[in-house]
């Protein structure tokens, strides 16, 4: 078994730990686009922590010597596993994290998915129901007073996904 997806993973948070440094730079700027740089910085994050994640499926998905290339979402790692009969406390972990509206994942995955769509108003919701990021990324014209909360934000996912994918290769390894 190749770790090429252990890999992709690494360089996907890498990218995103990137962005974060370079969104810092960006909030730190007075430059005139500095609005326009911090707003990209903000949704090319999502992109790379939510790559991560699908590369995370298929480092999974190849633990358990399933069809990678088919695997573009969590529900498709699920039901491959389901056909080999095969069970991953991985999964179990993940689908914990997917469900639970307050996770890091959950909450990041919203925020990604957000980025496809637009809002001219500041939407009201929970805070259990959604991050700042989320909020922040649906707005054409976002109140930047928050982007400090959404720094801080970003950080907190990375941690918590750098701490997930530890403890599942340490899991995927003892096997």
């Amino acid at each position: 078994m190749s770790d090429i997806y252990a890999v992709r993973t690494n360089q996907k948070l890498n990218f995103a730990r990137l962005h974060i440094k370079a969104l810092e730079q960006a909030e730190e700027a007075s430059q005139w686009s500095k609005h326009a740089r911090i707003e990209s910085y903000h949704e090319s994050v999502l992109f790379f922590m939510a790559s991560g994640y699908a590369a995370l499926l298929r480092e999974v998905a190849e633990n358990y010597n399933l069809e990678v290339d088919s695997v573009h979402r969590f529900s498709d790692l699920t039901e491959q596993l389901e056909r080999t009969g095969q069970e991953s406390p991985e999964v179990t972990e993940l689908e914990q994290l997917e469900k639970d509206q307050g996770s890091w994942l959950h909450k990041m995955l919203s925020a990604y998915e957000a980025c496809w769509q637009a809002s001219s108003f500041r939407q009201v919701k929970s805070e259990a129901d959604s991050s700042i990021s989320e909020i922040h990324v649906l707005q054409i014209n976002p109140d930047h007073a928050e982007d400090k909360d959404v720094l801080a934000e970003y950080k907190g996912w990375l941690q918590a996904f750098r701490d997930l994918i530890e403890r599942l290769r340490a899991g995927m390894q003892e096997w």
